[in-house]
């Protein structure tokens, strides 16, 4: 029988606190992980762009690829408005580059992609908790 290894027991344990983290998550802070989940992949298709690992580049852009999906298909169009609107066309802008990333092994296009995604994270993380504990406005725009 194969013992697990320290690596896989620190990535069993952060797979837990992962889980845990998301259920007791409030909307504002979920879109916050996927934010931050999303930059997390962009990152390591870089490296595994630089790297030339090409199934594993796909493999992280397709998981931030996912992510950027999930995100665009929480918006709430009609209570919204306008910044779900925006967020909606930017989402789907940054889906298109990640894919053109892929097929074209682009790192301009992933550090883009990276830069407005941090732009976003950027809003979200200065929206102050107590506007967001009830959830109206992060509803209207995600989670």
């Amino acid at each position: 029988m194969k013992q697990p290894t320290e690596q896989g027991n620190a990535g069993q344990y952060a797979s837990v606190g992962t889980q845990t983290g998301v259920t007791e998550a409030s909307p504002h802070r979920l879109i916050q992980m996927l934010l931050d989940g999303a930059l997390d992949k962009i990152a390591r298709a870089r490296g595994a762009m630089q790297r030339k690992e090409y199934a594993e580049k796909g493999n992280h852009i397709t998981s931030a690829s996912s992510i950027i999906i999930g995100l665009r298909s929480s918006l709430d169009l009609e209570a919204g408005g306008e910044l779900a609107a925006n967020l909606d066309s930017l989402y789907e802008y940054i889906f298109r580059r990640l894919m053109e990333a892929h097929a074209q092994n682009d790192e301009a296009a992933l550090d883009e992609v990276s830069s407005l995604l941090r732009e976003i994270k950027s809003g979200w993380d200065a929206l102050p908790q107590e506007t967001t504990a009830g959830g109206d406005a992060v509803n209207m725009v995600g989670a």
